[in-house]
């Protein structure tokens, strides 16, 4: 009895053993054929276009062959104001996505928003993502955090004007190729030498408002709003009319009868000037140094904006210009862990570094700046510092923390139509900016009144 159980025992072991690689087939056929867990797909309206918006879908790319749980799809709106007028409407039929960029202009609209934001803080703290302030720097953050401290957006493509100056002219001109001009007095003396040389212009800059009002008053300590600038209250006042910048604006009208400052409109229009060699010097967004240098055929050389040496606390720190991502409400849960998942990912001094890299934006973290210098990116690309160097130059005050006014989109543009009067010699200064602060408050009390924090 006991050698027939063994037999069949022995038996048994026999048909197991060969059976096995069939059922091992089976059970791998069936697991391939059980659906798998599809990744959740998050949307991210954006307004980059070009080279900025392929690389912009490097990242969303990049994070999504990173992990399988989430997709980040990024979808193209248009420029920053048809951006977020498209997130307006779409929120309004509950069609909005997770992630929208918005300009940093519109920072004080989006905060107002409260029903309608997840701010960036509450998102990480909730999801359980690894997130500290303190790594960003305070130039770049503090544009986008509330009274409080707390980060309500997610900082992305930051930039700050830089100068450029067209080395060759400086040669042919008999100027030191080598040496920028560091404040107004100087850039004036360089850009009179360059007319006198035959250049069919000293100077112009791109963003005249942005240049020459706002980061002008941030680089000389000066308040552009009262209530600091607007981060303590929407009861702000414009005070841009003070002594210091009539001084400025009147010396570029001064400085455009000769043309050593010669005004080339707004936002970039002025830029191909440079670039075409018309004018040596110029004064526009650190985001287009790459641009500046793929289409010059001189060697360009940089430094950081000019200050005017007679004003106390300047040269202080430069502001940011760019975008940032919102993150909006009412999208399921799940969304809202891939979306923390993805500005985590997004911090990293690794992809923050490549970022600015590819793109001429600032580095939002040290740690990101100090991975580029270490890799010798300064050292093979001269002039891709100086923005970081000029928005960390001294630790921001309340008057170069940045803006945080309603419909500041609209104000600048106030203020832009006031300083062409100025330019084309039809108002002076101080009325022109008389004018801006006028007009520019009656926007602000507009925005005041439809507030839901009025």
């Amino acid at each position: 009895m006991g050698r027939r159980l063994s037999s069949c025992a022995a038996g048994k072991a026999i048909v197991t053993s060969a059976l096995r690689p069939l059922l091992l087939a089976i059970l791998a056929a069936l697991s391939l054929a059980a659906p798998a867990r599809a990744a959740t797909d998050i949307a991210w309206w954006h307004a980059m276009s070009g080279e900025l918006g392929r690389q912009l879908g490097k990242l969303a790319s990049d994070f999504n062959a990173s992990q399988s749980d989430y997709r980040i799809v990024p979808v193209y709106k248009g420029n920053y104001t048809e951006t977020v007028t498209a997130a307006i409407f779409a929120f309004r039929s509950r069609s909005q996505p997770a992630i929208v960029q918005v300009n940093e202009v519109a920072t004080a609209t989006m905060t107002a928003a409260k029903g309608a934001i997840y701010p960036v803080f509450s998102l990480m703290r909730d999801m359980n993502e690894p997130f500290s302030l303190d790594d960003y720097l305070p130039a770049v953050s503090g544009y986008y955090t509330d009274a409080a401290g707390n980060l309500l957006s997610f900082p992305f493509n930051s930039s700050t004007p830089i100068l450029y100056y067209n080395k060759t002219m400086f040669r042919d001109a008999g100027l030191d190729p080598e040496t920028p001009p560091k404040t107004w007095p100087e850039l004036g003396a360089a850009a009179k030498r360059l007319r006198d040389r035959g250049a069919a212009c000293g100077f112009t800059t791109s963003w005249p408002s942005w240049i020459h009002v706002e980061n002008f008053s941030a680089f000389h300590d000066l308040p552009l709003a009262t209530r600091g600038n607007g981060f303590a209250g929407l009861d702000a006042e414009l005070t841009i009319n003070n002594p210091v910048v009539v001084k400025h604006i009147a010396q570029l009208a001064e400085w455009q009868k000769t043309k050593s400052f010669d005004y080339g409109g707004r936002g970039q229009a002025a830029e191909p000037r440079f670039q075409h060699g018309e004018c040596g010097i110029f004064i526009g967004s650190s985001a287009t140094r790459a641009d500046i240098k793929a289409n010059s055929k001189f060697e360009v050389g940089y430094g950081m904006m000019p200050y005017w040496p007679d004003v106390k606390g300047a040269p202080q720190n430069s502001i940011i210009g760019g975008a940032t991502l919102w993150v909006l409400r009412d999208r399921p849960r799940e969304e809202y862990k891939g979306v923390a998942r993805f500005f985590a990912y997004l911090a990293q001094p690794g992809v923050q570094a490549a970022w600015h890299q590819n793109t001429g934006y600032l580095p939002i973290t040290r740690a990101a700046s100090e991975l580029t210098r270490a890799q010798g990116f300064y050292e093979r690309n001269p002039g891709a510092a100086i923005s970081f160097e000029e928005i960390t130059l001294n630790p921001p005050t309340e008057n170069s923390k940045g803006i945080r006014l309603g419909s500041f989109v609209l104000i600048r543009g106030a203020i832009e139509d006031e300083l062409e009067q100025a330019f084309a010699g039809h108002k002076s200064a101080q009325a022109a900016l008389d004018a801006a602060v006028e007009r520019g408050n009656k926007i602000l009390r507009q925005f005041e009144r439809a507030s839901p924090d009025r």
